[in-house]
């Protein structure tokens, strides 16, 4: 438990610690702003301004240029409109309280009232046109905000995203879309109380010099209060903004379709209610410290600002008494006072806020700039129309952070195109790391990829991806319709119904969707209204559909039949080899060797080494590491099993 000049903070709950490890008094990212941006002081955010509403300005010019001047014209024309109407007010006040018949002076007034409607007639107006401007420029910045975040997130490299820094930057900037729209309003707030801040004070000086002090005098405790709640706002949701997103889990666990079945089987549900509460509990007993010191200042800024008006009101009578100021005059200082004070009020919050804001949006233009260097490059070697083969020569990869051992340590081998040839090895061997290096998800380390001599860490990026499909392990399962499920495989190219037709069909993939309620434009996330869920074994056909419906040259495979029982794993890897058959390279991983039997070449890995290279037969023949797997496989479907009658082998039981 920590314990400082604002009070003690709630301990560590008996859920964080089982549940979480331990404390969850730390952010994912958000505290990585410098100290100066913490301090937040009037000070700091005075010398700060120009730059925000600077930046906020650039972004509303992005989004919608016209609806950009509009905002601060209107701001600055009501903020003329109130100088006027204090001016006005003063005028009528001097009319009324002035010498003469109560006739006369109605009559004398009456100009000066007609200005004040007319000004306040305009400044509605203003009002108005600030308001429509402001609400359609909210949702552009949003939108042109976070088009740029997804557009730069979805060009860089692979490492990028599996970079851990990276992507904890990924999940700060995020936030700073929405940041980026409220800051306009924000920012119109200050514009709006900048400008009716400085109508008062140059009213109040016109009407009397020593006016002007008295409003700073009245406005200081206020500021500061709210200064220090929002510092200890800010400072609360950067220390407390990892336990709120525990808290929100344990809720979204309770309502999450995969978890639901062992949450009733298991009787989960009373133990996540649980913990939730307990989150719950805590987090509430650190708003009420909030609220319990937010509530000690505003008592101190009160009493601070009751003696400031008192001193106030104390001089405006001794200016009265002393004949230095008329009674009108002390009307409109007292309207103007007010005025200001809230306007000064209004101020300090905004900024606060405006700034809160800005160090989010700062995450996003940072992810800006940290994108463009992870970038994928565009351009660059053209790769041979019809390559013979593609070369690795001695490639070492090890993925960042990973120091145990390379992934891929020193690989020499050769991929003849038009052919079938299969990766095997055991797990954590690199044959899904060595495929990815192939389709240029990564760079080697050290080493080459040749296609045909021309190597691919100088050809184009974009057109190397073209060749290439791929149907991984855990491929994404899209929550789309089916149609999309397959069209997706090639997102560029025009969606017919001839095309995605041929997918389905070489992938043997007609019965999966002929079993579905709408066929092709059945809705495949059941989360939704009339959605519909697919077995794994039927996923793993859509995903070959899809690779079909991409037509690379080369087909790359991770485990196609994992999911799949022993007659749809035939029918799959025939359609496999009749993909061969027209000239298609079919890169294949699995564990099952049987399967591997009909490939042209089998490259084992070991450890992420080269240790064989061969047809099936001729490594079955050596009696290597590919010998000793398939024979440990092929154990499985010889065992013996024990009956009554003696042992007979199992293929020839029943």
């Amino acid at each position: 438990m920590r314990k400082g000049q604002d009070g003690e903070e709630p301990g560590v709950s008996e859920s964080e610690q089982l549940l979480f490890g331990g404390p969850l008094r730390y952010d994912m990212g958000w505290n990585s702003q410098s100290d100066a941006f913490l301090e937040l002081s009037f000070r700091a955010m005075v010398r700060r301004l120009p730059t925000l509403l600077a930046g906020s300005f650039r972004l509303a010019w992005q989004a919608d240029p016209r609806a950009a001047r509009i905002v601060p014209g209107s701001e600055v024309g009501r903020g003329l409109t109130q100088a006027v109407s204090l001016l006005a007010v003063n005028s009528v006040l001097g009319r009324l309280i002035g010498g003469g018949e109560l006739e006369e002076r109605l009559r004398g007034a009456v100009p000066a009232l007609a200005t004040m409607a007319a000004v306040m007639l305009v400044g509605a107006l203003l009002r108005a046109a600030s308001t429509y401007a402001t609400g359609r420029l909210e949702p552009k910045v949003e939108r042109v905000a976070t088009e740029r975040y997804l557009e730069r997130a979805a060009t860089v490299e692979l490492a990028a995203i599996e970079d851990h820094a990276f992507h904890k930057l990924l999940d700060t900037a995020q936030y700073g879309a929405a940041s980026a729209r409220r800051m306009i309003s924000y920012a119109t707030r200050v514009v709006n109380a900048m400008i009716s801040l400085i109508a008062a004070a140059g009213v109040l000086t016109v009407l009397h010099p020593a006016l002007l002090p008295l409003l700073i005098t009245m406005t200081i405790p206020s500021a500061w209060s709210a200064l220090t709640i929002a510092r200890r706002q800010y400072e609360s949701f950067h220390a407390w903004v990892q336990h709120a997103r525990a808290g929100r889990l344990l809720g979204a666990l309770l309502i999450e379709p995969e978890a639901a079945p062992e949450i009733r089987v298991h009787g989960v549900g009373p133990f996540l209610l649980r913990h939730y509460r307990a989150m719950s509990e805590t987090a509430e007993a650190e708003q009420a410290r909030l609220a319990r010191l937010a509530a000690r200042t505003g008592l101190i800024a009160a009493a601070w600002t009751g003696l400031a008006t008192v001193a106030t009101y104390t001089t405006l009578g001794g200016l009265l008494l002393a004949g230095a100021m008329a009674l009108s005059v002390a009307g409109t200082a007292v309207i103007a006072v007010r005025t200001g004070s809230q306007s000064l009020n209004t101020l300090v919050v905004e900024m606060n806020a405006l700034h809160e804001e800005a160090l989010f949006v700062g995450n996003l233009h940072r992810l800006y700039r940290e994108a463009a260097q992870w970038a994928i490059p565009v351009g660059g070697a053209a790769l041979p129309e019809e390559p013979r083969e593609i070369r690795f020569e001695n490639v070492t990869f090890s993925y960042p952070g990973d120091a145990t051992r390379p992934a891929l340590d020193d690989v020499t081998l050769t991929v003849p195109l038009g052919r079938i040839v299969a990766l095997v090895g055991e797990n954590g061997s690199g044959k899904t790391t060595l495929v990815k290096l192939l389709a240029g998800l990564y760079s080697p380390d050290r080493g080459r990829i040749l296609w045909d001599g021309v190597d691919a860490a100088r050809a184009d990026r974009q057109l190397l991806a073209e060749r290439v499909a791929m149907v991984a392990q855990d491929f994404k399962r899209w929550p789309f319709t089916a149609r999309v499920n397959v069209a997706v495989g090639r997102s560029s190219a025009p969606l017919t119904d001839e095309r995605v037709a041929g997918a389905v069909t070489e992938a043997g993939a007609g019965e999966v969707l002929a079993d579905l309620p709408r066929g092709l434009d059945t809705l495949l996330a059941r989360n939704f209204s009339g959605g519909h869920e697919l077995s794994g074994g039927q996923w793993q056909r859509l995903g070959i559909a899809r690779a079909a419906y991409r037509r690379g040259h080369i087909l790359i495979v991770d485990e196609p039949t994992a999911a799949l029982d022993a007659r749809a794993e035939l029918e799959v890897f025939e359609k496999i080899r009749a993909l061969a058959g027209t000239g298609q390279t079919v890169i294949l991983i699995t564990h099952r060797l049987a399967s591997v039997r009909h490939a042209d070449l089998v490259h084992v890995l070991d450890q992420g080494r080269l240790v064989e290279s061969g047809t099936p037969e001729e490594l079955l023949a050596t009696g290597g590491v590919y010998a000793e797997l398939y024979s440990l496989q092929a154990r499985q479907f010889t065992a013996q099993v024990p009956g009554s009658a003696g042992d007979v082998p199992a293929e020839k039981a029943g």
